[in-house]
């Protein structure tokens, strides 16, 4: 069996401050991080010991996790287990990333997203260039607005162009994306009318809730970050019995990290063994 998990622990904190940010703005307490320390721990040993034939774990925290000495020690720990097929995390690159060299690097990928505002162009390509030595995969974006196109467009041109480089519509702007700017965004990520798009979902089959789960800190399972209803828990012995095909509860799907197991969109064809961090397939042979 092969299954993708999307953890998502207690942590809600993050060093940038982007005013389009849908993430939490919030410090935790000394608690609350060994909490969440706690808890990302005893998932480790879960996966460690579990008897799924393959893994692929994907953390997408609220806010920034590799600031986080324990994060960084889960991905180096996780990269390291045999049934381990991939360990991915979103990130805004602000962190050090010497630690990438304890890990199994093959196994390694990050979504890494750039802030205009909270960092320079160059700052961030430095962070890239260090991953390229490192031999990291990631991929690279920016969330789409008018006053970052020129930061996007350097970054596009600086980078190398097997980097793939995506850009997100910013979802609470009606009305925003004329003809022009969607045509400017495209000729920067091909990929970005698709993510411009809140896709019809009802009823519709999706891989979600059978090969593809939203886990908690407690160990709860959600078919995605989208929809709330608790499905099971994975510390409970008989939890696969409760991964099956379902049906989208949901009117409408416009997140990557949710749309892209829409079954009738095809995307597991484009992203293929790059699906967790967002990297087309077609991007892995570029030079």
């Amino acid at each position: 069996m092969n299954l993708n998990i999307l953890y998502r622990g207690e942590l809600s904190s993050c060093n940038y401050d982007c005013p389009y940010c849908p993430f939490a703005k919030h410090w935790e307490s000394q608690q609350e991080l060994d909490a969440d320390q706690r808890h990302l721990d005893r998932f480790c040993t879960w996966v460690e010991q579990s008897e799924i034939a393959s893994l692929g774990i994907f953390f997408t925290p609220w806010g920034e996790a590799l600031v986080r000495r324990w994060y960084q020690e889960a991905i180096v720990r996780l990269s390291r287990v045999p049934h381990v097929n991939k360990v991915a995390i979103q990130t805004n690159l602000s962190s050090r990333l010497n630690w990438l060299a304890e890990a199994d690097r093959s196994k390694v990928a990050l979504w890494c997203t750039f802030h205009p505002g909270q960092t320079t162009v160059s700052s961030f390509l430095r962070q890239c260039a260090h991953l390229d030595e490192l031999g990291v995969r990631y991929s690279v974006g920016c969330v789409g607005l008018r006053e970052h196109i020129e930061a996007i467009e350097e970054l596009r041109s600086r980078l190398s162009p097997a980097v793939y480089v995506w850009v997100n519509a910013d979802e609470n702007l009606v009305d925003y994306y004329d003809n022009q700017l969607v045509e400017k965004f495209t000729s920067i990520d091909p990929h970005f009318p698709t993510n411009n798009t809140h896709h019809s979902s009802l009823g519709q089959p999706c891989r979600t809730g059978q090969t593809v789960i939203s886990v908690d800190g407690q160990g709860n399972i959600r078919r995605c970050h989208f929809v709330k209803q608790i499905i099971g828990n994975i510390y409970d012995p008989d939890f696969l019995s409760v991964l099956k095909p379902r049906p989208c509860p949901n009117m409408t799907c416009s997140c990557h990290i949710g749309y892209v197991h829409l079954e009738r969109l095809n995307l597991d064809q484009i992203y293929g063994q790059g699906i967790l961090e967002r990297i087309p397939a077609e991007w892995s042979n570029r030079k």
